[in-house]
C-alpha cells in the first residue's frame, strides 16, 4: 500500500519563475527588455506560459534568455506586486523602455 503522503507536495511542486527576455510588438522593430514573473510546474511550463502571457498581450516574438525560480519575494516594485499576483495565479509582465 502507497503512504499516503507521497502526494502531499503536489501543490508544493509549483515554483515562482521569472522569465527575462526582449519581446517584440512590430516586426523587425527594436524589442522591449521584458521580466515575466508565473507560477509553474516546471521550466518548460513557464516558457509556454510566458510566451501565451506575451501573445495576449499584443507581442508577437519574444527571445527568451533566462529563467529562475523567485525563492522569496523581492524587495524592490515593480517585482514584489508581481511575485504576490504569481502566488495569487497571475501572470505579470513587467516592461522596461
Amino acid at each position: 500500500m502507497a503512504n499516503a503522503h507521497d502526494n502531499d507536495n503536489k501543490a508544493d511542486d509549483v515554483l515562482v519563475f521569472i522569465v527575462i527576455g526582449t519581446a517584440y510588438e512590430e516586426p523587425e522593430t527594436e524589442g522591449v527588455s521584458i521580466h515575466v514573473i508565473l507560477r509553474a510546474a516546471d521550466d518548460d511550463s513557464a516558457v509556454r506560459e510566458a510566451l501565451e502571457a506575451l501573445a495576449e498581450e499584443g507581442f508577437l516574438e519574444a527571445d527568451l534568455d533566462q529563467i529562475g525560480t523567485l525563492m522569496g519575494e523581492p524587495e524592490e516594485e515593480p517585482h514584489a506586486s508581481a511575485y504576490r499576483g504569481a502566488l495569487a495565479g497571475e501572470v505579470a509582465i513587467i516592461r522596461f523602455a
